[in-house]
């Protein structure tokens, strides 16, 4: 009797599942094709390389000092009292603390900026995704970029070209 009564409740339930899904509207959008047309992105990817340049500038400054503080401690090394070898490890050492330093504050600095502006584009395209979901009367929309979870879709529901459109991206 108990198996009778879970085989129906578990085919009214599958029966209710089918009927929803038959009125659901589904799309897709590929966000990687939509933020590269995005005139905004491409701004924004020069500035963080320029950012990120000038940081890259200061290291290798630092870097080439490194190299020459060496070079010259190799190469007087022998003739160097005790005291003074010391003193100029301390100084190579000290520059190598400095430019472990820089690097990871460029780092931190320039994820923070990376952050900042992309930001503004990001929500310019979700606000235009849901504005033609909400349009187009979609119940879902999956993002079929790379590492997305959409595994099969339909071109006819790839609304990237339409989210474009209303970006005024052609």
């Amino acid at each position: 009797m108990k198996k009778v009564i879970m085989f129906l409740a578990c085919g009214l339930l599958i029966g209710n599942m089918v009927i929803a899904q038959s009125s659901l509207k589904i799309a897709y959008i590929n966000s990687t094709t939509l933020l590269s047309a995005m005139p905004e992105k491409a701004k924004a990817d020069s500035d963080l390389a320029k950012y990120a340049k000038s940081f890259q500038e200061q290291i290798d400054i630092m870097m080439k000092e490194y190299q020459t503080k060496g070079q010259q401690y190799q190469a007087t090394e022998k003739t160097m009292t005790d005291a003074m070898k010391e003193v100029r490890m301390k100084e190579i050492q000290d520059l190598q603390n400095r430019i472990e330093s820089t690097q990871q504050s460029a780092q931190e600095k320039l994820q923070q900026k990376k952050q900042d502006i992309y930001n503004p584009i990001l929500e310019k395209a979700d606000k235009a995704i849901k504005a033609v979901a909400k349009e187009k009367n979609y119940d879902f929309v999956f993002d079929a970029a790379a590492g997305g979870a959409m595994v099969f879709q339909k071109e006819e529901y790839d609304i990237t070209n339409l989210v474009k459109a209303k970006l005024g991206i052609k």
